[in-house]
């Protein structure tokens, strides 16, 4: 498909609305899922850290299956997938209410919500970035703003219908809400070419037919059998004397030629296809090393290396209290009277205000973007330091908006690994870093919960948490300040690309 140049306008604000609203519908109830996590601790009666799986798995499983989801939306088109992914959603939601153990739920609201909010958000940035160039940051700000509106609406949400339905209405009616993303997917027009001429085939698609030529000729010998058989058998029945003799030597003479050329054919055939499935092979090989070789160059970078163990600690030890705070408060034995808001939807609400803000000052030229994501994670280690020692709503409160607006240096994140990395190794380098912070967002929860499995006492498991952001912030520090010129100087002399990536979230 022949794509015409994005129009930075037009259609493509609507394409901004309803992937706004595709992220605010899919993402709301999978990043409040700590509203429902008390529920089913009370409904099941399992450990902690085996319950925190169910909402781990929902936040984590699209992370770690980008390249998955970047291959269907790339071969199947953003519309498509969105559509597909939101009968996943829903389907999961309203699958989940019906969950008889926690294992069901690992599946239905894990794996199956998970993995269709990964397709979904994919296939948002995708169709966006198709509609814009020179305004794209701005759009892809926008309708990343939906996820953190959708933790701010849903969490109030949830605990309404949960007062009103039970938790199993509730997941009825937040699944039938979901059922709106395929209305928002049916509007993701995409933007090709009217007048464009039929795309030609490509050279694995042309391949096939110089081969169909032997079961033509398969066709050719069986139709001239039947043919020489018709014609036998009419001049035998038209003379009423046959020359058994000589009907036989000719017969015998032209099934040989046949199967001469029968052979012949065949022989041509097994070569051609062997050297092309040699050639194939050969060129994929090369391209897998080629890969792996461009792998191990950025993993030489000494700040990519460090930003790695960042994110991936970062998400092990940042992302849990947006699942556990409403627990944490209960632990620590608050009046519920005192609520005013969900302690939730304060962290979601905050992220969007520090997205927005973090966004921002990266834009300043004079603002080094790598000293201003280590500030956000030494912060965030510090907060989660203070976690044990609030007693009271108010103090939970400030924390958790705190927690929330560091949380917004996602926003950022592509800025510090473009200038880690250079701009031609971005979508490799982004990749690899999304999987090992879906790793993160999947590994955390659970160890905080087991932690206090172990001591029955949430105290240890934040110290726990913020020893690990702390680490990664210090170490990316250190790998910053003695060479950070040095390794961005040689990264941008690095080669260019010999593999063409094509990860939609890289934009």
């Amino acid at each position: 498909m022949v794509f015409r140049k994005p129009p930075d306008g037009g259609w493509g604000w609507v394409i901004v609305a309803v992937s706004f609203f595709t992220q605010f519908l899919c993402y709301g109830s999978p990043l409040a899922v700590g509203v429902l996590y008390l529920e089913w601790l009370d409904a099941f009666g399992e450990g902690k850290g085996k319950t925190a799986w169910v909402g781990s798995l929902a936040n984590g499983i699209g992370l770690l299956a980008s390249p998955v989801c970047s291959i269907c939306v790339s071969s199947f088109g953003a519309r498509p997938v969105a559509i597909f992914s939101g009968f996943m959603v829903a389907g999961g939601l309203m699958m989940s209410s019906f969950a008889p153990n926690i294992y069901f739920l690992y599946i239905s609201y894990g794996i199956v919500v998970g993995l269709g909010c990964g397709l979904l958000y994919t296939a948002t940035v995708t169709i966006t970035c198709h509609y814009f160039d020179k305004r794209r940051g701005l759009a892809l700000g926008l309708i990343s703003t939906g996820s953190s509106v959708g933790l701010f609406i849903y969490a109030a949400l949830q605990r309404e219908l949960i007062d009103l339905y039970g938790l199993d209405g509730c997941l009825l009616i937040v699944g039938a809400l979901s059922l709106n993303i395929l209305a928002c997917g049916s509007l993701m027009r995409p933007l090709d070419s009217s007048d464009s001429r039929p795309p030609e085939k490509t050279c694995v698609d042309k391949v096939p037919d110089q081969y169909f030529v032997y079961h033509e000729k398969e066709k050719t010998v069986e139709e001239n059998i039947n043919i020489l058989e018709k014609g036998y058998v009419d001049e035998k029945c038209a003379n009423n004397m046959p020359d058994y003799k000589q009907d036989s030597i000719l017969n015998k003479n032209v099934l040989s030629s046949i199967n001469v050329n029968e052979k012949d054919t065949y022989k041509k055939k097994v070569v051609e296809q062997t050297n092309f499935c040699k050639q194939l092979a050969k060129r994929k090989w090369q391209l897998y090393l080629n890969y792996w070789e461009e792998t191990m160059v950025l993993f030489k970078n000494k700040v990519f290396s460090a930003l790695f163990v960042a994110i991936l600690l970062f998400d092990i030890g940042g992302f849990p209290p947006s699942l556990l705070m409403e627990d944490v408060a209960r632990s620590a034995n608050i009046n519920e009277d005192d609520y005013h808001m969900p302690l939730i939807s304060i962290i979601g609400i905050m992220t969007a205000v520090g997205k927005l803000t973090l966004g921002i000052l990266a834009d300043f030229k004079w603002v080094n973007t790598l000293y201003l994501y280590v500030t956000t994670l030494l912060m965030t280690g510090v907060a989660l330091f203070a976690i044990p020692f609030a007693k009271s709503y108010l103090t939970l409160a400030m924390l958790s908006g705190i927690l929330g607006f560091l949380t917004g240096n996602w926003s950022i994140f592509p800025y510090v690994t473009t200038k880690t990395v250079g701009i031609e190794k971005l979508t490799h380098a982004y990749g690899i870093l999304m999987f090992f912070a879906g790793l993160g967002n999947s590994l955390g929860p659970p160890i905080v919960g087991w932690f206090y499995d172990w001591t029955q006492e949430y105290d240890t498991a934040f110290y726990f948490s913020g020893f690990c952001v702390l680490l990664g912030g210090f170490l990316l520090l250190l790998a910053a300040l003695p060479c950070w010129n040095a390794c961005t100087n040689q990264s941008s002399k690095l080669p260019p690309n010999t593999y063409s990536y094509k990860v939609a979230s890289s934009a």
